[in-house]
């Protein structure tokens, strides 16, 4: 079973990538096969196999970054077209029953080193303060609660032009839309969902454009909305509005009004309680009127990126792996693919017995036991 999985890889690289060393992507593979055995970098396998970690780093090498970037992609694409074509080719219904959607976020990994490529001081959720870390942009494909990592970018800071957060997004998608297209899949025609922080009628234009139609983005408490000739700010309509209980299809206190608001106009807002206390909304984005239902199931799936973000954090330590000159792609590269084989191998229910597992982002993020 190993076997037919390692092969499914390695098919792959030799379709796009003949022309490089195969000793290379071997040992590109090894690291990622490793990672599933707790030798997390080059200098932790090389130890357990009492080899000199610096021929590790010597093969590594012999990628460009231009191919390092180009393997990702297609390794990522390949991996979720081939769950995403039986869906697509079925109605839109089939589709939202199997959750396919595409969430935004991105995540800093906090590093200390000062030498370290594209660690710049930013804000991190998990430590609710700003650190100084590797600020990494992802955009994730949800099917039936599995996380299929699409794409997975860098944000520097540093450059001969100020780049925005939305232009590297919309570079991201432009580059998946046409990606998708060789596989036979449009891509566009799967909803997308971001956090608060993307916000703004320049990226909704563009990613109209682009050809999104269905677009759900969580609010900010400090944009102002006219509802019924009324004009206050989210947070204070947050207060006012009354939650209806048990909407059909909404499992939590909600309510859908249309909106106005003096920078994106007309919208749809959902209010909706996440707990006791706490009150949010969502912006209907999309150049059509969804229903209440339709837009909270597609922003249920959202957290499906954040699972994605602990399991590359908690289980396949991605901190853990420094690699120098241009290795920061390669080792983000070499987490994928553990990601991505780790998914193939529980699909085909090699972990079980004394190599026990458990992948699923629904309630927790990926639990291994038993290695």
């Amino acid at each position: 079973m190993w076997q037919q999985e390692l092969i499914w890889f390695f098919a792959i690289f030799h379709q796009e990538f003949r022309k490089n060393n195969p000793i290379a992507f071997e040992v590109l593979m090894v690291l990622a096969v490793a990672n599933l055995f707790g030798f997390y970098n080059p200098k932790q396998l090389a130890d357990f196999l009492d080899v000199p970690h610096q021929k590790f780093y010597a093969e590594l090498k012999d990628w460009s970054i231009y191919h390092v970037k180009k393997m990702l992609l297609c390794f990522m694409v390949k991996q979720a077209a081939e769950k995403l074509k039986p869906i697509m080719s079925q109605s839109a219904a089939t589709r939202s029953r199997a959750g396919a959607s595409l969430s935004i976020d991105n995540s800093v990994m906090d590093r200390f080193g000062k030498l370290i490529r594209c660690a710049y001081n930013g804000y991190s959720g998990r430590h609710r303060k700003v650190i100084r870390g590797q600020d990494l942009l992802g955009i994730v494909l949800t099917i039936h609660d599995i996380a299929f990592p699409i794409h997975l970018l860098f944000c520097p800071k540093q450059g001969r032009y100020h780049t925005k957060k939305a232009d590297l997004l919309i570079f991201m998608l432009t580059q998946l839309k046409a990606e998708f297209h060789r596989e036979g899949i449009e891509i566009t025609q799967l909803p997308l969902t971001f956090d608060s922080g993307y916000v703004s009628q320049e990226l909704r234009d563009r990613l109209h454009q682009l050809g999104f139609s269905k677009i759900i983005i969580a609010g900010k408490g400090s944009y102002v909305f006219t509802i019924e000739g009324q004009k206050w700010d989210a947070s204070t309509w947050k207060k006012i509005l009354m939650l209806e209980e048990s909407k059909w299809g909404i499992d939590v206190p909600s309510c859908r009004t249309w909106a106005y608001s003096p920078t994106f106009g007309s919208l749809v807002l959902l209010f909706f309680r996440k707990s006791t206390t706490r009150s949010f909304y969502l912006m209907n984005f999309s150049q059509v009127s969804l229903r209440g239902a339709e837009i909270w199931h597609i922003w249920k799936r959202h957290h499906v990126v954040e699972c994605f973000w602990k399991i590359m954090k908690s289980i396949f330590q991605i901190r853990s792996m420094h690699l120098p000159g241009d290795g920061l792609s390669t080792a983000l590269l070499i987490k994928v693919l553990a990601y991505l084989l780790a998914l193939r191998l529980q699909a085909e229910g090699v972990f079980s017995g004394s190599f026990r597992a458990q992948l699923t982002v629904s309630a927790n993020p990926l639990v291994v036991v038993g290695w």
